[in-house]
């Protein structure tokens, strides 16, 4: 499993909406994705390439 190393953060864009992701820095420059409403559910954790190249597709 991929060590979280940041703590987990929400979108501005969320608001005060509860149906949102949060986002973590993991060991490697990865990130970890989680459901913001299941803090201890699973996580999703990609690489720090791919989450470059996902992030490229919004810009």
């Amino acid at each position: 499993m991929t060590e979280v190393v940041g703590t987990f953060r929400k979108s501005s864009y969320s608001g005060q909406e509860s149906n949102c992701v949060e986002v973590a820095d993991t060991a490697g420059n990865g990130r970890a994705v989680r459901d913001s409403k299941q803090q201890d559910g699973p996580l999703l954790t990609v690489s720090r390439d791919s989450w470059q190249a996902f992030l490229r597709q919004f810009a």
